[in-house]
Order: structure tokens, then sequence, then C-alpha cells
């Protein structure tokens, strides 16, 4: 195969070696994986490997790492014809749907993945995601950010980790899968995203800019004040029940939302169900937020939600401006 791709290591249980207090990044898995490919390589697109030079487990990740990402692979996005990053499982489905909106508009593949078992392990799943990874980030049918996991091709922004253990830890209960790897490659070409052209997006991050906060019965509404009234939040992703409902007959907890709408957080309203899509004001209780200008978040996750709101932050200064893009879609993140 003529194709050449680059593969970014940025951590993660694929690359981690036994330790005595358990599974530990560690550098120098180029070579790891080159050993365990052998003859196979030679079937394999052209690949150079490149790693993060501090390793993170993905449970440590923070949004810089997406600005970080994002400038390794602009660095090097015109020697290569499609990239795999190779990341965590724990927020693997944060940094798809941040990549997706930082790249947004992309022209070739970039295919996300890592495994439940690593590479070091007899028994694992590294070797076959990485391998299905690598065919597909040369096949330039594909021009946006996927993830790709025990033969699945997810859209990145539609993305969940669904299963703490199986090899099948990764779904987008709201989307169609964009392919299937078993004996043939099969991709859906019809749901694909057209080529454009990268925006290459590298903020500066605020980590504190955005919270989410699930709703449940009995919920204080201070708790609700605490989280976006904290220094240096701008936003929230509030997970609702159902369609997008909250508990309106708590009048202190309507009034501390609507303290927060008034003095500039933007909020957006997705649902606590894995499928289906908000719909505020089929019940009074959506309605209710309607009125105070908090956005349907249709049928987005969590994690997506989460990235597109911290993106648009650094983007827009005024509320309204983020609200305005909050309700449009960027790249395919929601019906």
């Amino acid at each position: 195969m003529t194709a050449r791709v680059l593969v970014l290591y940025t951590g993660g249980t694929i690359g981690m070696v036994p330790s005595e207090q358990g599974y530990v990044p560690c550098p120098g898995f180029d070579g790891r994986l080159r050993e365990e490919l052998g003859e196979r390589a030679a079937e394999l697109p052209e690949y150079d490997l490149v790693e993060f030079d501090q390793l993170i487990d993905s449970a440590n990740l923070t949004p810089a790492h997406w600005t970080r990402i994002v400038q390794m692979l602009e660095k090097r996005w015109h020697e290569y014809d499609g990239f795999v990053v190779l990341h965590g499982t724990d927020t693997m489905a944060y940094t798809a749907s941040a990549l997706s909106f930082l790249l947004r508009g992309c022209d070739r593949p970039v295919i996300i993945t890592g495994s439940q078992i690593p590479l070091s392990q007899l028994r694992n799943d590294g070797v076959d995601n990485l391998v299905t990874a690598l065919l597909l980030a040369a096949d330039r049918r594909i021009t946006e950010v996927c993830v790709c996991f025990n033969g699945r091709l997810l859209r990145g922004n539609r993305a969940r980790k669904v299963r703490t253990s199986g090899f099948d830890a990764f779904d987008s209960p709201n989307a169609p899968w964009l392919g299937q790897v078993g004996i043939d490659i099969e991709l859906q070409e019809d749901l694909l995203l057209p080529p454009g052209t990268p925006d290459f997006l590298q903020p500066d991050f605020d980590p504190a800019a955005v919270v989410m906060l699930p709703v449940f019965p009995g919920m204080p509404a201070r708790l609700l004040e605490a989280a976006w009234n904290a220094p240096g939040v701008r936003g929230l992703v509030l997970q609702s029940y159902g369609v997008g409902n909250p508990p309106d007959a708590d009048e202190a907890w309507m009034a501390s939302l609507e303290r927060a709408c008034n003095q500039g957080v933007t909020m957006i309203n997705i649902s606590q169900c894995q499928q289906g899509a908000v719909c505020q004001g089929v019940y009074a209780t959506g309605a209710a937020l309607n009125r105070l200008g908090v956005v349907a978040g249709a049928d987005l996750t969590p994690e997506a939600a989460f990235a597109k709101l911290h993106v648009l932050l650094t983007q827009h200064r005024e509320p309204q401006s983020v609200r305005q893009a909050l309700a449009q879609v960027l790249c395919g993140e929601q019906s």
C-alpha cells in the first residue's frame, strides 16, 4: 500500500505495562508495536509513530490535551494521508468529540482507537483495533474524525463508551455506524461527511469554563447554584430527565437556573437517556427552560455537548452568540 499514516500515541491502556500499582503508561511503544506486528507490517500502510513526551492515563485528560493533539496533527497534516490517534478509553469519546469541532472540515481520516487490554498482554484487543485503524486511516473516502473499536467505525462526536470491560466498549446510540469491519471493510459512504478545509483550532481552554450536572430526585438548589456560580464558569451542560424535563415544581431550583441565565451562563440541556432527543416543550416542565433561554441539546451525547460548549466558548464572548452556535449542527454531532 502506498498510503502514509501517522500514528500519534497519547497514552492509554493499549501501551501500558504492569507495575506494582497496576497498569501504567510506558514510553517506547513504537518498538513494542513493530515487534508485535512482525511480518504483518508489510501488508499495512506505511506508518510513522510519534508519542507524547508525557504520556497520559486518559482519566487525567484535560481540555489542554485536545489543543496539543491538534498542534501535533497540523504540523504534519500534509505529510500523511491519514492519522491514527491512540488514546485511553475512559475519555476517548470526549477527545473524539472535541477533535471533530477543532478539525471541522477535515479532508482526510483521523481515526481514534485504543484497547481494553494492553498490547503487552498475551490476549489483547489492541492489535486488531490498531490494524483496523491503520487500514481505515489510509482510506481517503473518510474525511472526518472517527472512533474505530471492535470492528465498528463511529462518528467521533456520536461515540460513547457504553461498556466498562467488553471489547465492544464503544457504540453510537443515536446514530448509525459509519462502517463495519468483518471479513470485508464496509463503509456507509452516504453517511460520511464531505471533505473540506480543516480549521485547526488551537484554543487556550479554560478547564473551569464548563461544568456538567445531572439532575436527580430531590436535588437541592444549592448544588445547582454551586455548580454555575463557581469562579470561571461560563457554560453548563444540564442532564435532565427524558425529553428534557427539569424539576420545575422546585421554585428555588428554577430561580437559580434563571439567575444563571441572566448572569450570562450559557446552558445546554441534554437527556440522561442513552437514546432519543431533548424536545423542550412537550411537557410544561421543559417549556420552562425555553422561556429562560436554555438551549435544547437535541440528541447530543454528554461528551459532544461538553466539548462543543467548551470550543464555542473560546470563539464567542457573548452568551447569545454561543447559544446560537450551540443550536447549529456543525459536523454531524446531532440530528
